[in-house]
């Protein structure tokens, strides 16, 4: 017997779907004055860019309740979505745990901004080495370490520089190539 279930995706929530280093920085800057250029950023996360004194800014942030509520949407990210939603079994995964206060933003960002997903498909965990799907879009190469299919890194300033993996660029390469 065939089986013909759909393929399964897992697509990676923030800074993939979910824009949080622009908040961070219109927050540094409302804080601090600092405009970071994208130059200096390029290779590089928010809090390795920030001075010494400033490097627990950005999880100050993330842990501020609220914070991931009202994100700006990755382009194109809510259509491809719901193409991509309409040929794979599609998940979005979030290491949400890591932030326990961006639990409930996360969940109504995703129902305010991807209505046509459920929330049987979000997985809002602290481990993602626990998702086995066909295929995982992430920004960070640390959750394919336990990942057995396919991986494809979603292209961010801080990940400029790794090599070896197929890459998405924005939401528009990932419609050429999985759609």
């Amino acid at each position: 017997m065939t089986d013909h279930s759909p393929l399964s995706i897992a697509i990676d929530m923030d800074e993939t779907i979910a824009d949080p280093i622009t908040k961070a920085r219109e927050w540094y800057y409302r804080d601090y004055g600092k405009v970071f250029s994208e130059e200096e950023l390029w290779g590089k996360t928010l809090s390795e860019a920030l001075p010494v004194d400033h490097k627990g800014t950005v999880l100050e942030y993330l842990n501020t309740p609220g914070f991931f509520r009202d994100l700006p949407v990755f382009p194109h990210a809510q259509r491809v979505l719901e193409e991509l939603n309409k040929k794979y079994k599609l998940y979005i995964v979030s290491a949400a745990m890591e932030f326990p206060n961006s639990l409930k933003d996360k969940y109504e960002w995703l129902m305010e901004h991807f209505p046509f997903l459920g929330w049987r498909q979000f997985c809002l965990c602290g481990d993602k080495s626990l998702v086995q799907t066909d295929i995982m879009i992430d920004d960070l190469t640390r959750n394919f370490t336990h990942f057995r299919g396919k991986p494809y890194l979603f292209t961010g300033h801080h990940n400029v520089h790794i090599e070896g993996y197929d890459r998405i660029l924005n939401w528009e390469d990932a419609a050429v190539k999985l759609l």
